[in-house]
């Protein structure tokens, strides 16, 4: 089993001596650098770039620079996606948004992560678990999206969460851990 099958099936996996992976991460590096050294008012570039990092977008989009990920292809967005400032998405395992999301300056959503076990850590080894975030979901400033966590519809994620945990649809939730602390009710 190579490294990337380890990787796309959440198994601890070694991205440093691959050469595929290496391949892969310095490709999509080269394209986020030319996405961010595009002229701002330069649309049709920036989105004609974003298609070619991306795996799938559905529809409208918008990320303002920079922009950072690691390989692109596990990205998938939906319609009428927004990013302010300084999104990171390390996307070692697929990363999905649905429509109407809306990102404030520096989040990130981090996909990887590695071994509490101090031995395989220092020989560089790491494992991936996908993020999901549903419809009509807004992040706050500053939020980090961890390993493994889905954050249902029509969620608000206030600024500077740090988000371990799966947050159920219709919810506002905030804090470090991220926990609800309030239901929406949504207009029908």
């Amino acid at each position: 089993m190579t490294e990337k099958e380890k990787m796309l099936l959440g198994m601890i996996y070694d991205a440093n001596n691959d050469s595929a992976l290496i391949a892969e991460r310095m490709a999509c590096k080269e394209l986020c650098r030319n996405y961010n050294d595009l002229r701002p008012k330069d649309m049709k570039g920036r989105e004609s770039l974003l298609h070619k990092i991306f795996g799938s977008i559905k529809g409208g989009i918008l990320i303002e620079q920079p922009f950072y990920c690691d390989y692109g292809y596990n990205i998938v967005v939906g319609k009428n996606f927004y990013a302010n400032f300084n999104l990171v998405i390390l996307d070692e395992a697929p990363v999905t948004f649905g429509d109407n999301v809306f990102i404030a300056p520096n989040c990130g959503f981090y996909t990887a992560g590695h071994p509490v076990d101090a031995v395989e850590r220092s020989k560089g080894l790491e494992y991936a678990k996908p993020i999901t975030v549903g419809n009509d979901v807004w992040i706050g400033a500053g939020v980090s999206v961890l390993p493994g966590v889905t954050i249902g519809d029509n969620c608000v994620i206030g600024a500077g969460s740090v988000v371990s945990k799966d947050i159920p649809s219709n919810s506002v939730a905030v804090g470090n851990p991220c926990k609800v602390i309030k239901s929406i009710t949504p207009i029908q």
